[in-house]
């Protein structure tokens, strides 16, 4: 290897690293990779910023304002209403009839938006029906994955990999030319998750017909104020008196922690206590003189006396306090909302608050006016909250309808766009009919004009463009035919399936733990210089790239659709590959079996 190679090896390493340590956000770091290959000249200026007027990051970007035209119009909403069903039903039956529109539905759209409107909806509908919603929330995510490997605009990856073979001077992707190994493994997986996600999903296994009420219990600190007419009264099987929707679980009394159990106990002066009770009942706490919530302690008494509500939201990266504690991030100052409880990888906090450190995708239980949701329901600091996808049916019913139509349009422009009679200097592509749509969206005002920039994710874009360049760096510096030689030769003996397979393997094991973007753009150049080496068609490996990038099923932090339904279910990191790891699995046999069919060698 030259030294330039190595550099490159190093400097991938590194961003390697700094990606699954979370040092800084995703664009930012492939962004300062780009950088150190511009210093040590293994990257000019020009290749560097190529991938910033690449036509698949750009057309990424026109999707996300189409997305959030949809989303603003109400479909989304309404769809939710039609999809999800009405009466208890076998489960089997009953996540076949939400992933499989739910997948149509993430096929042409962002699957972001999809999992934050349906998946508040699918957990209050879970509870309605008294189903656990944890039975639900993954295959959630996981139906909005199968959808988007069937489409060139399903995924941001596809548009990368489309953007990176153009740039090449190869044709790009077709529309539904992902469908031919995407419906496979959409196929499959449902039957995959329909028999075996009750069983290995967390929470209770649900008989075939029977239904157990799945309630989540929140606790609570609480201690008896001077005057509380609880000093001196029996607790009698764990109730308080007066406060019997409660549990009492554990009295701290001189610093010390005693368990309660169903033998009668006296409650004393100072006695700080921790109750389990749902959130839905935390009303009656904030209304009794008997207790007061310890996190209600430094709360204007003004607030308390306006009409509060509960709001769960998760939180998103760009939330300003993240790696600060409650004590030192003033949240009720930036939001006006109390934080009652989190929620972070399946377990509960609700006691010591103001000494625990704000992460990504922590799920806070809020106490809130309506004014929270108005102010910050869908700003980009939190990734949801309950009350967001409510099923509102008062949108304007006019604009869900040209919403549709528009999209509907897009992708059979798209689709038939090179089969359109008519010379001219543009192309009939993906670009060209999304960049018309948005133009139509905002005349038309589908999405909030004055807004255009709020939900675009402008960190994905940064990723996108910043990886286009890594993959140039890549084949500039001989690193990428290397990797390819070494790949060739350790698997020689089964020729180019053998390679293919391990590229599979190789853009998967780094979608899991990196992200998909920066996954494909490592992988492409490699994938490019074996094909050239073996002196057979590059296009299956591109194609395989797409698929093995978007098959992350065994970590929550391989997709952002995985991060937020963890926080919405609370499930911990073991779930997802308990139930993803076989689905990792089966993906790659679909994909050596399926693949090199429809693009032979």
């Amino acid at each position: 290897m030259t030294i330039p190679a190595y550099i490159a090896i190093g400097v991938i390493l590194l961003m390697i690293v700094a990606l699954m340590k979370e040092i800084m956000r995703p664009g930012l770091i492939l962004f300062s990779a780009l950088v150190i290959f511009m210093v040590t000249d293994i990257l000019s200026a020009e290749e560097a910023l190529s991938g910033f007027s690449n036509k698949g990051m750009i057309t990424v970007a026109l999707l996300f304002l189409v997305s959030e035209g949809v989303k603003e119009s109400g479909v989304l909403n309404r769809m939710g209403k039609i999809i999800l069903p009405k009466k208890r039903k076998p489960i089997p039956r009953l996540l076949m009839q939400i992933m499989i529109p739910v997948s149509a539905i993430s096929a042409f759209l962002n699957n972001t938006p999809v999992v934050i409107i349906f998946g508040p909806m699918l957990k209050k509908w879970a509870d309605k029906l008294s189903l656990p919603s944890q039975k639900f929330l993954i295959p959630l995510s996981y139906a909005t994955i199968f959808g988007g490997t069937c489409t060139l605009i399903g995924t941001s990856t596809n548009l990368l990999v489309h953007g990176m073979m153009l740039d090449r001077g190869m044709a790009g992707l077709g529309m539904f030319e992902l469908a031919k190994v995407g419906l496979f493994i959409l196929f499959f997986g449902f039957i995959y998750m329909n028999l075996f996600s009750n069983r290995l999903l967390p929470g209770e296994k649900i008989p075939r017909f029977s239904f157990p009420n799945d309630t989540r219990e929140y606790l609570f600190d609480l201690y008896l104020p001077k005057g509380s007419n609880l000093v001196g009264k029996e607790v009698e099987k764990r109730r308080l008196p007066g406060l019997s929707e409660f549990t009492l679980r554990t009295v701290i009394r001189g610093g010390k922690h005693i368990r309660i159990s169903n033998s009668p106990f006296l409650l004393e002066p100072d006695d700080k206590l921790i109750v389990g009770g749902s959130s839905e009942d935390v009303g009656y706490l904030t209304q009794s003189n008997a207790v007061k919530l310890k996190a209600l302690d430094n709360v204007n008494p003004d607030f308390l006396k306006k009409s509060l509500r509960q709001v769960e939201v998760v939180i998103a990266p760009r939330f300003p306090g993240i790696q600060q504690t409650l004590g030192e991030f003033d949240f009720f100052g930036h939001y006006r909302a109390v934080v009652m409880a989190v929620h972070r990888n399946g377990e509960r906090i609700t006691t010591d608050l103001d000494n625990l450190e704000l992460k990504t995708g922590d799920n806070l239980m809020l106490l809130a006016t309506e004014d929270f949701t108005r102010y910050w329901g869908e700003s980009r600091v939190f990734y949801m909250a309950t009350e967001i996808g409510e099923m509102d049916d008062s949108k304007d019913r006019r604009r869900r309808w040209i919403a549709m139509g528009l999209v509907f349009l897009m992708i059979a422009g798209a689709t038939a766009g090179r089969y359109i009679p008519i010379e001219a200097k543009n192309e009939f592509d993906m670009f060209f009919f999304a960049a018309v749509t948005v133009f139509l969206m905002a005349m038309m005002k589908i999405f909030t004009p004055k807004k255009y920039t709020k939900p675009i994710n402008w960190d994905v874009l940064i990723t996108i463009a910043c990886a286009i360049g890594i993959s140039r760096a890549l084949q500039n510096s001989g690193a990428a035919d290397f990797i390819a030689r070494s790949t060739i030769n350790l698997s020689k003996g089964f020729g180019p399936l053998g390679v293919l397979a391990a590229i599979f393997i190789i853009t998967n094991v780094f979608t899991e733990i990196i992200t998909n973007n920066a996954a494909a753009a490592i992988t492409f150049p490699i994938a490019f210089a074996a094909a050239t080496q073996l002196g057979v068609d590059p296009r299956p490996f591109f194609i395989t790239i797409c698929i093995a990038a978007s098959a992350s099923y065994s970590t929550p932090i391989g997709y952002q659709t995985n991060l937020i339904v963890q926080s919405i279910g609370n499930y911990k990191f073991s779930d997802y590959w308990k139930i993803g790891l076989p689905l990792n699995i089966m993906a790659l046999i679909i994909s050596m079996l399926v693949i090199p069919r429809f693009w032979p060698f």
